[in-house]
């Protein structure tokens, strides 16, 4: 509508727009129904939870590197299984042979490095610290599993099909589907790839003055969580073995470099989903690629509650809350 010129008041651009609308020279915006923007708020919420778990785990990595605590050169994973047992029992005060006589076989092998780790002596204020920590870590953990449940649930009861699709291109797991279904939407929306690479903002801004031509940085005008998620699945595509993506990352490192390369292989990524959902169409590799068996998902119904149980949950809490006003005052 930027082309038309004409004096700008409110009343001359409201009628300005009902006669462009008439007239079909204008598309409606894209709404989703309302049961997809509810699954889609699933999607966001669980990625802002897993970025707040992300924020306390390394809170709790700033707690132990001061003591000397340097468990990452003993776990891949300091969050892991073991990890939260030899953490918990840090913080707990329990004994070095407790703390291993805890953990799997395979990481009892380590037990002389774990030994020297944990020979340290912790803080009080840092153990008090760190069992807030894993406190939350878990409540996290919780909720977002429950998150999970709702959003798979919904993704195989709605959208099975094209899960399935999805999930044959390299690098594109479960969550990644679900996140690609719940932002995009219907697939059929966009007239071709390229046009759903632009609505995602990965392609490039243009600048143009008579023979000059420029390409900028992307646009970046599409949600960000797609983004995100495409950038996440193309460096996982990046390193599949025997596959045309690895092919083309690599050949476009070379000229361009890693980072630019990565969002180039997103953009392709986008543009042969949209072919293979459009055209109903699995994904087939003709260097010999193939996608592992899938985990199957178990479906997990969340228990859903009526109006008076959560009138009496929210009386126990405010209860709750009450004395403790009353108890601080």
């Amino acid at each position: 509508m930027k082309a038309f010129t004409h004096k700008k008041t409110d009343k001359l651009d409201s009628e300005f727009i009902a006669q462009l609308a008439l007239n079909n020279m204008i598309q409606p915006s894209r709404i989703f129904p309302i049961d997809h923007r509810a699954f889609r708020s699933c999607i966001r919420l669980r990625h802002s939870l897993v970025q707040k778990r992300t924020d306390i785990k390394n809170k709790a990595h700033a707690i132990l590197a001061p003591e000397m605590f340097n468990l990452k050169n003993v776990l891949t994973d300091i969050f892991g299984k073991n990890g939260i047992m030899i953490l918990s029992g840090i913080s707990s005060g329990k004994s070095v042979d407790q703390i291993i006589a805890s953990l799997s076989p395979n990481v009892r092998k380590k037990s002389d490095q774990i030994r020297e780790v944990l020979n340290n002596e912790i803080s009080q204020s840092a153990a008090f610290r760190l069992q807030i920590c894993l406190k939350l870590i878990k409540s996290l953990d919780d909720e977002i599993e429950v998150l999970e449940n709702e959003i798979f649930n919904y993704a195989y009861n709605n959208h099975k099909h094209e899960m399935e699709i999805l999930m044959s291109v390299p690098g594109i797991g479960k969550l990644g589907a679900a996140t690609l279904i719940a932002e995009i939407g219907d697939f059929n929306d966009f007239s071709s790839g390229d046009k759903l690479a632009s609505w995602l903002g990965l392609v490039p801004n243009v600048y143009q003055s008579a023979d000059k031509y420029h390409n900028g940085r992307i646009t970046k005008r599409g949600p960000k969580e797609a983004r995100w998620i495409l950038t996440q699945i193309a460096q996982a595509a990046a390193k599949t073995k025997n596959s045309k993506l690895k092919e083309f990352f690599n050949r476009k490192k070379k000229s361009i470099g890693h980072s630019k390369a990565i969002i180039a292989l997103a953009r392709k990524i986008a543009t042969i989903i949209w072919h293979l959902i459009t055209n109903d169409e699995m994904y087939e590799d003709e260097t010999g690629y193939k996608k592992g068996e899938t985990q199957k998902t178990k479906i997990v119904e969340n228990e859903i509650l009526s109006v008076d149980e959560r009138i009496t949950i929210m009386s126990e809490i405010f209860a709750i809350t009450r004395k403790k006003e009353e108890k601080s005052t």
